[in-house]
């Protein structure tokens, strides 16, 4: 019986490794797709525009509403970390309020030479991680397990979703960026998608 499954693990596995060549995009694909071209502030954040809105630019304190996924250029197992569009859960701050990390805020409202979105405007982001979450992953004194839960947004939420092990976004979220024993912070991308007054 065991010697079946093994034989059976090894089968699949070759299957599948013969199949991976046809699952790649065609060369007329990846041509199609467009190619983003970013800039860099003056305090390290990348930005390119994938669809630039219309309208007028939100200003502090004004109440913002995005959906965004969020990602990272560390991922080990996957980039993605959280998507706000898959939950159908968008992500709403008042911009200058202080919740939001100073990355997210800048990509939405510019400043140190990046434009701001308008409304139905597409962005990605790349903040580098003293614009994110790099406080999270300081040790507290006297705690062996940092909390996760406070600070500066968005943080996934701790739910489990059909498919999730554990809590899913949130424990893809500690992991990487509030861990004191990581050595570094990855970078943290952002594609963001900025609504009109809701």
């Amino acid at each position: 019986m065991h010697a079946a499954s093994v034989f059976g693990r090894r089968l699949l596995l070759a299957a599948s490794l013969a199949a991976r060549p046809a699952m790649r995009p065609t060369p007329a694909a990846v041509a199609a797709t467009p190619a983003l071209e970013f800039s860099t502030s003056s305090n390290g954040l990348q930005w390119a525009d994938a669809k630039v809105g219309s309208g007028t630019a939100p200003q502090a304190p004004c109440r913002v509403v995005i959906d965004y996924v969020m990602s990272t250029t560390g991922a080990r197992y996957g980039a993605k970390i959280d998507s706000t569009a898959e939950r159908q859960q968008p992500y709403a701050w008042a911009l200058g309020d202080g919740s939001t990390i100073p990355g997210l805020e800048q990509a939405v409202a510019g400043g140190g030479g990046v434009p701001p979105m308008l409304p139905g405007g597409v962005r990605r982001a790349i903040i580098p991680s003293s614009l994110a979450y790099e406080g999270l992953a300081r040790p507290l004194p006297g705690l062996q397990y940092q909390e996760c839960g406070g600070g500066f947004g968005p943080i996934p939420p701790r739910e489990v979703r059909p498919g999730d092990m554990g809590e899913g976004a949130f424990q893809r979220f500690k992991n990487i960026y509030c861990n004191a024993n990581r050595p570094y912070q990855p970078d943290l991308v952002m594609d963001i998608k900025l609504y009109g007054k809701r």
